[in-house]
């Protein structure tokens, strides 16, 4: 039988200061409204910005991170998968809600809003496999801009 894929990928920038809540066990749920704006030309040539809006909600150890790092007006990476959900509000009246349940989570630029720069170090958030992202992995190679000593340039290091 085969399975479906709900899979989102988001980059855009928080619209406001991340909501923490914790459940009764101490599991930490952060709330996170992000905008992604797209650009097309109409048919005069003009151009036209669309943004949309996503509620975004993260949990456990990567919804502290969230709640601790991400500030409104900085950018960020959202992966995970889409939720819709149905409810019956005090009025009685069926209403509707469109979630992304984020799995991974990347912080992205080195400002937030108003050109502050942060006092914190940017931190990649866990994987749920336990393992972090890009940011330690790209910590560990040496960047390309700047080239190997003189001395230490050896046949083997050439990728081809």
């Amino acid at each position: 039988m085969a399975r479906g894929v709900n899979k989102v990928i988001l980059v855009g920038n928080l619209g406001n200061d991340p909501d923490v809540k914790y459940t009764q066990g101490g599991m930490a749920i952060c709330t996170i409204s992000l905008a992604t704006t797209s650009v097309r030309k109409d048919k005069d040539g003009n151009n036209q910005e669309r943004t949309e809006w996503h509620r975004v909600k993260l949990f456990g150890k990567l919804g502290e991170i969230a709640g601790e790092y991400l500030r409104k007006g900085k950018q960020c990476y959202i992966e995970g998968s889409i939720r819709y959900d149905k409810f019956t509000g005090k009025d009685g009246v069926e209403k509707y809600t469109t979630e992304i349940i984020a799995d991974e989570m990347q912080m992205l630029g080195g400002t937030g809003a108003g050109g502050e720069r942060s006092e914190r170090p940017e931190r990649s958030a866990p994987r749920p496999q336990g393992g972090y992202g890009g940011q330690a992995e790209r910590a560990a190679r040496p960047t390309p801009s700047s080239p190997p000593p003189a001395g230490d340039f050896v046949d083997d290091d050439i990728p081809f």
